[in-house]
């Protein structure tokens, strides 16, 4: 029986696969298997993950006919998975050894739906720390018990996907999919359905991932209309939290996060081409007419005055005739 499915997915990584399969094979089990999801790549990445699949226990190679981003090749991920446990990476990421074995040890100990864990951000040769926002290590509590208080960061704002393993349970109840296409903030509506639906988590304070910043390839250093998926990915927690039967309780946090979001792309709208510049304005504006205004008055009453401020003129803007957040 597979113990635990390792979702990894590739998309024109040829530097630093290497690296991460490395990392990979430092964790291999006879009961692991490593899903390497290769997302129609165009430069030698095919080729690292050809010779990944002979050399790499465990390994299976998955390829799309066509680039279909991120939460998509994840998806293909689970489709395949076989493991009672479910876990992911980026194909730019690296693991220390034994990371995975200490990280399920942890929770088949604990028992619940799915564990969360710190980890470290490398920028060049910078390493930094970052912990899941819940004080609590190693105690199982139910998942939307945390996700407020809506002015504090809490473990719904640490939406990272590798930061954690999960049980099949969440598979099979359909709570590990993401949406279908999203090419960034794809995590963001699958954490908080998590948090929403989930019975039971846990924080690990164990490190183990290093995340890779600052990757010329990797879309959030790319300033195309690919980064405005965000908006989709907020309507949608901003829609489904609408449903919630304690929506009245949880809908405040997701504005004022939708809110934040919105404002830290504001706040380095140069980084985008001219075109998709001005389509975050317009965007961004329809977004804050859909929000529920009273949530959102009280959101920019609760936010410091630049973002306020910034936030104010683009709810004074008319509002597009489309929605739509990609071409």
């Amino acid at each position: 029986m597979v113990k635990l499915s390792v979702i990894v997915p590739f998309f024109n990584v040829q530097t630093y696969a290497p690296d991460t399969l490395r990392s990979l094979r430092a964790n291999a089990r006879d009961d692991f298997e490593f899903l390497l999801v290769d997302d129609c790549s165009t430069d030698g990445t095919p080729e690292i993950l050809e010779r990944a699949e002979r050399e790499l226990p465990g390994a299976v190679l998955l390829r799309h006919r066509e680039n279909g981003g991120l939460a998509t090749a994840r998806n293909t991920g689970l489709d395949a998975a076989n493991g009672e446990y479910i876990t992911f990476l980026d194909g730019d990421d690296w693991l220390a050894p034994g990371h995975y074995e200490r990280l399920l040890a942890g929770a088949e100990a604990l028992g619940c739906d799915f564990v969360r864990t710190d980890h470290v951000q490398c920028t060049g040769s910078t390493r930094t720390v970052h912990r899941v926002p819940y004080g609590r290590r190693g105690e199982v509590t139910r998942p939307r018990e945390v996700i407020l208080p809506a002015d504090r960061s809490t473990p719904v704002d640490y939406a990272y996907a590798w930061a954690g393993m999960y049980h099949r349970r969440l598979l099979d109840r359909g709570l590990l999919h993401f949406t279908h296409g999203l090419r960034t903030a794809e995590d963001r509506p699958w954490i908080w359905r998590l948090h929403r639906e989930a019975e039971s988590f846990a924080v690990l304070g164990l490190l183990g991932v290093f995340y890779r910043r600052g990757v010329a390839s990797s879309l959030t250093q790319i300033g195309d209309v690919r980064q405005l998926d965000f908006i989709r990915a907020f309507d949608q927690v901003i829609d489904d939290t609408s449903k919630d039967p304690e929506a009245d309780l949880l809908l405040p946090k997701a504005v004022r996060t939708y809110c934040a979001i919105i404002s830290h792309h504001l706040g380095s709208i140069e980084r985008f081409e001219p075109a998709v510049a001005r389509k975050l304005r317009t965007l961004s504006a329809a977004a804050l007419k859909r929000m529920p205004q009273d949530l959102l008055s009280d959101a920019l009453d609760s936010m410091d005055t630049p973002r306020a401020s910034r936030l104010r003129r683009l709810r004074r803007r008319p509002a597009p005739l489309t929605t739509e957040a990609a071409a």
